[in-house]
């Protein structure tokens, strides 16, 4: 029983490290294949563009890249409120995979057993605030969100309080960004 737990994490982590190792790879040394990939998919229908672009959104997590990132990409394609309903899926999607990820691990265990007194006034701390620091978190842009899911996860915060948390957090700082963006590229002299 025990071995074929150890077998479903090592399975699980190197899928991750494979998924991630590939993301990255295509990000540094093939980002105009993957964008002009992108913009073919996003320029067949919009059903295709917001189901490639959710996809993207949903999977960008583990890859921990930015969701900026995506926005950016996706500002010349969608109108701003399609494009902040689907980053915001894509969000909800990418975290609520990092925290039952997290789980499923075993993290909980693991930084239980090396840093023991820190988990404990994490926990202390999150028990009390778990909302505000959440959503904090997700809003600050120099934070990464992906690691509270992780954390969150794995000390087993409420789950419908962490998704909440990001949610505001991150559907916030990304309204902000898409808005105003569309603003700045719809203020510019020449189309994108």
């Amino acid at each position: 029983m025990v071995t074929n737990l150890r077998a479903i994490r090592y399975t699980l982590i190197g899928v991750w490290v494979v998924v991630v190792t590939v993301a990255l790879y295509l990000y540094f040394f093939h980002r105009s294949a993957v964008e002009g990939e992108l913009e073919d998919a996003l320029s067949v229908t919009s059903i295709a563009a917001s189901v490639v672009y959710l996809l993207l959104g949903s999977i960008r997590a583990f890859t921990l890249i930015p969701a900026t990132f995506l926005i950016f990409v996706g500002l010349p394609f969608f109108s701003p409120m399609p494009l902040f309903l689907l980053t915001v899926a894509g969000i909800a999607i990418s975290s609520s995979s990092i925290y039952w990820f997290s789980e499923a691990l075993k993290l909980d265990e693991l930084f239980e057993k090396k840093h023991a007194v820190r988990v404990a006034q994490m926990k202390s701390v999150l028990s009390r605030n778990e909302l505000p620091i959440i959503i904090g978190w997700a809003f600050f842009p120099l934070t990464p969100t992906d690691l509270i899911c992780y954390v969150c996860g794995a000390l087993r915060v409420n789950f419908k309080t962490f998704l909440l948390g990001i949610v505001i957090g991150e559907g916030t700082i990304c309204a902000i960004y898409i808005f105003l963006g569309d603003q700045v590229v719809n203020s510019l002299p020449f189309n994108l």
